[in-house]
């Protein structure tokens, strides 16, 4: 079993959702970390999912701010998606931390 270290950006996200990472076949997925960051003058408020499920809701993030949304780690199976949206265009800078297991 092969262990891959990977990091899966998005920049500029916004009020659409963004899958920024998704699992590849025949793949398991370790996500170790999660971090927003906003880009923008004012407060912004970021959904995060994975695998369907929300890790947050509608979290605050002060301007010019950043957030590590993990505390811990999150097992993703085959084709899992990470999602990401804001409330706000083109506010939001992510990247995912994961460790694929092939």
């Amino acid at each position: 079993m092969a262990n891959t270290f990977k990091n899966a950006t998005s920049a500029s996200v916004g009020t659409s959702p963004t899958t920024t990472y998704t699992v590849p076949g025949s793949t398991t997925a370790v996500m170790i970390g999660c971090n927003l960051a906003n880009r923008t003058a004012s407060q912004i408020e970021v959904d995060v999912q994975a695998a369907g499920v929300y890790i947050v809701k509608g979290v605050s993030i002060p301007s010019g701010s950043a957030l590590s949304v993990l505390d811990g780690k999150i097992i993703l199976e085959t084709t899992d998606t990470v999602i990401v949206t804001s409330d706000t265009a083109s506010s939001c800078d992510v990247i995912v931390s994961i460790l694929e297991q092939t």
